[in-house]
């Protein structure tokens, strides 16, 4: 029904100026490798559960008084670039051709930022991109301000527009410079769509990469051990001895150990997203612009004693999400499982852009202006492909609100099931235990039709069922 609803006003409003006056200008904030719970408003609503209650993000905060804050937004696929093109197009990796960190995003490729673009708005991006190491103008926007790769934290060179130019300071200062000056810069009566890519919070997390103002911030903090650090992947040497080895790649420092660096990073960002709704509010926008912030994927701090994302459990595959919307409700939060992919038929749906057909995601509307609908989604597909040299090994998993089951093609030995609401840190593996052989076999008959929902090619499916 939404989707005929958008069809009509693309039909009614076909001239781009004229749907301007209509269509909200949005400023999507990513960040990179921030996992859900790294927020204040998170970590006051976790009481005594929270392992850094002493973290706060006033600005993140203030916008999620302002909107609408998902508690159960999920990736399905946890690693950068694959998240960031799922983010884009709407769709799956395995749809959209960006399975590890390697591929740069074509083109012609479909996205949201490309298909506003053709109906009237001025896109722009500022900040990481990514998509191995990919340079030139990025794929959609009027304009970007953009580095390449990685990049690094301290006077990195931005391309502009595809042109090098050398910067001085903090990188994700640097990006919210960029942007601030885009916003300043639209005044004609064109909406406009910015996104701006934090480097913020990936590594190297050392003392240098946090800006100077901010350094030693909470170097006297406590953070608290994670309850399922034990509970290590099977996948991992040592857990596995029938299993064939696996290379080791070495562990960089701070990667299972949680660190001050992490959350000092996060200030930064905390204070740059307060420098942009400012900007937006004193330049008289703020009330007709959609703000979204989100991450690429969760993180591990020392759950399953691992650091890093890839893996399929709920530390990997949780982000924040808060989605600010004109005329939307305030201070709501909301419990509906949503996905990255539902980002682009969102921005669409609100600009009045009919949504293509291969957009595997939904639109988030009906959820930010009241309940989700009766036939919301009650499960998702995750997957993710082995990266040598990390340890990870290739993963498809079902997640429904209260049970998991993650599989490793060519491993069945080392099949996991979970039940989330009994065991929501995921430390009792059910898969052998025959009083959950009910769980068992709906969780793979919901894997069996995810998979074939979502597309998922044959020849990608683990050879063999679990009994």
């Amino acid at each position: 029904m939404c989707r005929t609803v958008v069809v009509v006003c693309s039909i009614v409003l076909s001239s781009p100026l004229a749907m301007a006056a209509s269509r909200p200008n949005m400023l999507i904030v990513l960040t990179d490798d921030q996992r859900w719970d790294a927020m204040g408003v998170v970590q006051q609503e976790q009481g005594d559960a929270a392992r850094f209650r002493w973290f706060e993000t006033p600005n993140l905060d203030r916008l999620a008084a302002d909107g609408t804050r998902f508690r159960n937004a999920f990736v399905v696929c946890s690693l950068c670039s694959p998240s960031r093109a799922a983010f884009l197009t709407g769709r799956y990796n395995h749809a959209n051709g960006i399975i590890d960190n390697k591929t740069p995003l074509p083109a012609d490729a479909v996205t949201y930022a490309s298909l506003l673009r053709e109906s009237g708005y001025t896109t722009g991006y500022a900040g990481k991109w990514h998509m191995d190491g990919q340079k030139g103008q990025r794929p959609g926007f009027d304009w970007s301000a953009s580095f390449v790769g990685q990049g690094r934290y301290m006077d990195c060179p931005v391309e502009v527009n595809g042109e090098t130019t050398p910067t001085k300071g903090w990188v994700d200062d640097v990006s919210t410079d960029y942007a601030i000056d885009f916003i300043k810069r639209q005044t004609d009566a064109k909406p406009f769509c910015l996104v701006v890519g934090y480097k913020t919070p990936h590594g190297p997390r050392t003392k240098e990469a946090v800006p100077e103002r901010l350094r030693g911030s909470y170097a006297n903090q406590e953070i608290a051990p994670a309850v399922n650090a034990a509970a290590r992947p099977p996948y991992l040497e040592g857990n596995a001895p029938d299993a064939a080895p696996r290379p080791r790649r070495r562990q960089r420092p701070g990667d299972t150990a949680p660190s001050p660096v992490y959350f000092e990073l996060l200030k930064g960002i905390d204070e740059n997203v307060g420098r942009m709704l400012t900007v937006l509010e004193e330049s008289g926008r703020r009330d007709d612009t959609i703000v979204v912030f989100t991450s690429d994927n969760g993180y591990f701090l020392g759950d399953h004693g691992v650091g890093d994302k890839r893996a399929a459990y709920d530390e990997s595959l949780r982000i924040p999400l808060l989605i600010s919307v004109p005329g939307g409700g305030k201070g709501r939060t909301a419990d509906a499982m949503v996905l990255n992919v539902d980002l682009a038929p969102t921005l669409l749906d609100f600009a009045g852009v009919s949504v293509p057909d291969a957009m595997q995601g939904r639109s988030l509307r009906a959820c930010l202006e009241g309940d989700a609908p009766d036939d919301w989604r009650t499960s998702f597909f995750y997957e993710y492909y082995e990266e040598p040299p990390y340890k990870v090994p290739s993963i498809h998993a079902v997640r429904t609100a209260n049970a998991k089951l993650i599989r490793y093609p060519g491993h069945d030995d080392w099949t996991e099931l979970f039940d989330l609401k009994a065991d929501p840190y995921e430390m009792h593996n059910l898969i052998d235990d025959q009083a959950q052989a009910d769980l068992r076999m709906r969780l793979q008959s919901e894997f069996d039709r995810q998979a074939k929902a979502v597309g998922l090619p044959s020849n990608a499916l683990p050879e063999s069922q679990p009994n």
